[in-house]
């Protein structure tokens, strides 16, 4: 026997029709309602999608796990306080490796795949002259936090950078050389691989001479390379004042320490490529009478440095940042800034509104981007002694 009485099945049906009708989707139409409006705007309340690529692994990971912090603190700053544009913005990063070809495979992906309305990187030159082609096709804006040779807003004018270029640190440490350390002869060790190193070489070799000073030896190696003895031996035959060694920290740190072991106890210097706490990890007590020049320093005195000094401590554990995690900051931040006074994520509003960046107040110092979309502004030079970063000087430009 049924043990359903017929009106109690009429209401079991009737119910389950509703349920049926639930699952099948009964929603508010696109017309009215709040998931309407955002339809209507265009997914108004979806994430606004950043990419950034980055050196997270291989030989210039400390340069690009300290521009991720930066960066990443500035997306949480960002989101804390209301997001952008009434929305959450999402940071979409990607590990290239340190490896060549790596960024542009990635940088496609986040234009096609992530729709990202903006690109962040990279710290290293050669990797931004990469990827810079795929943006400024695509109309993309990039912005990178440190890549210093010239050429790589000389891809188009969706190509910006946040820090000075080699022009400029070429000369000051051509400068700082003669004045300060007063050298009438020098020996540079540049890296052939590297556009950054090549480029710094130049402009140094330009303004030394310039100035009445003589190289008088240059020698070369590879990325990667681990044993630079004969260019030493070289060097040190040829008896110079100073030497320059414009390449990344990796290789400078074993250049300083086996310079020391040769008995080279002359000052040697670089550029912001030495710039990570390897450095003394590699060379030690060697880097005696070495420098280099960078974009901040987190000793010098200004209430926007000690307010981010404290909140990059207090996010990762009191770690002081350098400056490649200044510049990812600044970099976020001058990319945001854009977005929001553009009012829009349309690359080529965003791109007005970052080419008509003017002293905004970034931790590297106030950014005006010019009309090449590269930043006029002060370097620091850096010594170590007890084995700690010492800051020295400010040079404007």
């Amino acid at each position: 026997m049924n043990p359903f009485s017929k009106p109690r099945r009429q209401v079991l049906i009737a119910l389950t029709a509703i349920a049926l009708g639930v699952a099948a989707g009964c929603k508010p139409s696109s017309s009215g309602g709040s998931d309407g409006a955002a339809a209507a705007a265009g997914g108004a309340g979806e994430p606004i999608k950043i990419g950034e690529f980055a050196s997270l692994t291989g030989s210039e990971a400390a340069f690009g796990q300290s521009s991720h912090k930066g960066t990443q603190l500035a997306i949480d700053e960002i989101n804390h306080a209301g997001g952008l544009l009434g929305r959450k913005v999402d940071l979409v990063s990607e590990d290239n490796r340190s490896t060549a070809g790596e960024s542009v495979t990635i940088v496609k992906k986040f234009i096609s795949r992530e729709k990202v309305v903006g690109v962040l990187g990279e710290v290293a030159s050669g990797r931004s002259l990469e990827a810079a082609p795929v943006c400024q096709a695509a109309k993309v804006p990039m912005v990178s936090p440190s890549s210093t040779n010239p050429k790589v807003t000389e891809i188009g004018d969706y190509i910006f950078r946040v820090c000075f270029i080699d022009p400029f640190q070429g000369k000051l440490l051509a400068d700082f050389a003669k004045r300060s350390l007063k050298a009438q002869t020098a020996a540079i060790l540049s890296d052939v691989s590297a556009p950054y190193s090549v480029g710094l070489a130049d402009f140094f070799r330009q303004r030394f001479t310039a100035e009445g000073g003589k190289v008088v030896v240059e020698q070369k190696y590879a990325s990667k390379d681990k044993d630079f003895r004969a260019q030493l031996t070289a060097i040190k035959a040829a008896n110079p004042d100073v030497i320059f060694v414009p390449g990344y920290y990796t290789e400078a740190g074993l250049v300083v320490s086996q310079a020391r072991q040769l008995g080279i106890n002359l000052p040697i210097f670089g550029g912001d490529g030495w710039e990570a706490p390897q450095l003394i990890e590699i060379a030690g007590a060697a880097l005696k009478n070495t420098y280099y020049s960078t974009h901040y320093s987190p000793e010098a005195k200004s209430a926007k440095i000690e307010s981010f000094v404290k909140a990059f401590q207090a996010k990762f554990g009191g770690e002081t940042p350098d400056a490649m995690a200044a510049l990812g900051y600044d970099s976020a931040m001058v990319l945001v800034d854009a977005i929001r006074r553009a009012g829009s994520t349309d690359g080529a509003k965003v791109r007005d509104a970052l080419a008509a960046t003017k002293d905004y107040a970034c931790v590297t110092g106030k950014t005006t981007l010019d009309a090449q979309r590269n930043a006029s502004k002060a370097a620091v030079i850096i010594t170590v002694e007890n084995g700690k970063f010492k800051y020295l000087e400010t040079i404007e430009p």
